[in-house]
């Protein structure tokens, strides 16, 4: 697995928090299980996103884990917080999973593909730990997917940053594009993915601050030292990029992002065996 490119300091966990509140029901509004089902949550970070599975599925098991110690102490914080019972934290590798072949019902993974020199490695394990008919759900963005108005080049030059960085880091920004194969490939049936285009203008100022400013635009500042490090961009070119990102806040800006989720199937081997027959 890459370096996390954003880390885990206060002001990014607030970020994803912001994030993942902001998002919930765009993307997680159909994130409901059978009651009784096991869930792996592979990656979970800092608990943002684990906070909305746990309170959607009250009545299942949700196992959360993730590589950083220091990621888990934050998330099982965060859980206790909130006075949710229903989820226990491991410290894992997705690509050395700990548990047994056909262990869980259902597997979701959000945000964590991206971070990954090999996803599609990743998803042949999670994939083996899956009991037949489980599904994975995955959900991912793509930093190439992002227009605004007013348009921008600085705008654009930082946020490609971003994209340079976290290739520079083994992962890749733009994988939301790439969810349909990855998850073929890896052997899930049953594919659906689909764009969750977030489009905010200034008649949503609940979007403009909780997705625009406190989301995506934090998320690129939080790069600043890093691109200028490299000397991806200079710095009056950093500033001037931030500058207009900002101004698609104004009264008459305009920003739009795709996320793309992903659901899929592990066929169970009587399927498999009756397809292949019928042929």
């Amino acid at each position: 697995m890459t370096d996390y490119v954003h880390g885990y300091s206060e002001k990014e966990i607030e970020r994803l928090s912001d994030q993942a509140n902001t998002l919930a029901r765009l993307l997680h509004r159909d994130a409901v299980y059978p009651p009784g089902s096991t869930i792996l949550e592979a990656g979970c970070g800092s608990g943002a996103q684990t906070l909305l599975l746990a309170a959607q599925n009250p009545h299942s098991q949700i196992t959360s884990m993730d590589i950083s110690p220091e990621a888990l102490d934050k998330a099982q914080s965060a859980i206790r917080s909130a006075g949710i019972t229903n989820v226990r934290f491991m410290l894992g590798n997705i690509f050395h999973l700990p548990f047994p072949d056909e262990s869980f019902d259902h597997v979701f993974v959000c945000f964590v593909l991206e971070h990954l020199a090999k996803p599609l490695e990743a998803l042949r394990h999670l994939h083996r730990i899956l009991k037949p008919d489980g599904s994975l759900t995955a959900i991912e963005g793509d930093h190439g997917s992002f227009y605004c108005h007013p348009e921008s080049p600085a705008a654009a030059a930082v946020v490609n940053c971003l994209v340079q960085i976290q290739s520079h880091l083994g992962g890749n920004a733009l994988i939301g594009r790439q969810l349909y194969p990855l998850l073929q490939q890896a052997g899930f049936k049953g594919l659906e993915v689909a764009p969750q285009k977030i489009y905010v203008d200034s008649s949503k100022p609940e979007l403009v601050e909780g997705f625009t400013r406190k989301t995506f635009i934090a998320m690129i500042e939080g790069v600043m030292d890093h691109a200028l490090s490299l000397k991806l961009i200079d710095e009056p070119m950093w500033k001037q990029g931030i500058a207009d990102l900002n101004r698609t806040t104004a009264e008459d800006g305009t920003f739009c992002y795709t996320f793309f989720k992903g659901v899929g199937i592990k066929q169970s081997q009587a399927v498999i065996r009756s397809l292949s027959a019928s042929v």
